[in-house]
């Protein structure tokens, strides 16, 4: 795609993961899509391009808009539960998902789409200053804005405010391991476990998504739910679930909660019919049979299969109604009954933010910054 013909020169960055092929175009090394620019075109993804004999990220520093949203909406259940995340994307998205139900971001093509603009210590400085615990890149992949969500973890750690990565997984090695050198939690959103449904609905790959779940739990520190949308039809039949939820168990151990999420009809998916919610408790069965310690439902109302429990005496630990904490008894993060610890990142005592959305602007706090 050619370059629009705004001026986005002040946003733009020079990027490393990339080199230059023999036919003269350039391609990037950020995705496993390995787009083959020639100059003043952009790839998939729209927000990174060739300029000026190099491959730039154009959206540095503009977000479509800054919101508070509860950390229980990212999905993550057993990251500092209760606690305010301050959330961000920008336009485009490195997938192609036909159900995309933040289309109006991912899939945009216009920078106007950006409404809002911060460096990365301006965000750091507000989420400090509206009692944030984490700032979350979320609503598009992250992946695309690899140098901007870098230098806002940065800039928030520096501050003792933690980075959530919501994304797809979708990433190379290389800029993969760079990635997570910086965060602190990630949903990894798997879409389906076919390869098939990966190539015809969302126009990408099963495998490296695989890959970056693997690499997360075994070489680092960051802490992982999964979060897989069930789709009629798509990939939500039983055999389907149990090789999802088996390869979880063996690949990456019993501790890591997964969420199934009622699909809605939205962007090129309006012919099918929203997930039932015996969907979603059959899938919640199934893992927990398979041996899935923390399974949930999601987008839908179902505070007894949204709330966590012991897995050792099956005691209540942490109730939720939506993202309304509604029982807690957790002590040092241990089961109050008998004393058996909660896999997950908690603080001493839960946070009071409740299921508030509430859009932040950040001029204010560029002001002060300066």
């Amino acid at each position: 795609m050619p370059i629009t013909k705004h001026d986005d020169s002040q946003w733009t960055v020079p990027t490393k993961y990339w080199h230059r092929l023999d036919d003269g175009r350039a391609q990037c090394d950020l995705c496993p899509r390995f787009c083959k620019l020639h100059e003043g075109q952009r790839g998939f993804c729209f927000v990174r391009a060739r300029q000026n004999d190099q491959i730039v990220l154009t959206t540095y520093g503009r977000s479509s808009g800054y919101c508070i949203d509860p950390i229980e909406k990212k999905p993550l259940y057993h990251f500092l539960p209760g606690t305010p995340v301050l959330s961000f994307g920008t336009a485009g998205c490195n997938l192609g998902c036909k159900f995309c139900q933040n289309w109006d971001i991912s899939k945009s093509r216009e920078i106007d789409t950006l409404a809002d603009q911060a460096q990365p210590e301006t965000i750091a400085k507000a989420a400090e200053a509206l009692g944030c615990r984490s700032v979350a890149f979320t609503y598009n992949d992250p992946v695309i804005f690899h140098e901007y969500a870098i230098d806002v973890a940065d800039a928030c750690r520096e501050r003792s405010i933690k980075a959530v990565a919501v994304t797809a997984g979708e990433v190379c090695p290389e800029p993969r391991a760079e990635f997570y050198r910086h965060m602190d939690a990630a949903n990894i959103d798997l879409k389906a476990f076919s390869d098939e449904f990966y190539k015809n609905v969302c126009a990408s790959r099963l495998d490296p998504v695989l890959d970056t779940l693997l690499y997360l739990k075994h070489q680092t520190n960051v802490w992982i739910e999964i979060t897989t949308l069930l789709i009629p039809g798509l990939n939500d039949s039983s055999a389907e679930l149990e090789k999802l939820t088996s390869w979880v168990v063996e690949k990456l151990g019993e501790n890591v909660p997964l969420h199934f999420s009622a699909f809605h009809p939205d962007f090129r998916m309006l012919d099918l019919p929203p997930t039932p919610p015996e969907t979603l408790r059959k899938a919640r069965d199934i893992a927990i049979k398979n041996g899935v310690r923390y399974a949930y439902v999601g987008n839908v109302h179902d505070p007894a299969c949204d709330s966590t429990y012991c897995h050792d005496c099956g005691q209540l630990l942490i109730g939720r109604d939506w993202y309304q904490l509604t029982n807690w008894n957790l002590v040092d993060q241990k089961c109050s009954k008998c004393q058996t610890r909660l896999a997950g990142q908690f603080e001493a005592t839960p946070g009071d933010w409740g299921p508030q959305r509430q859009p932040v602007k950040l001029s204010d706090y560029a002001a002060e910054s300066h």
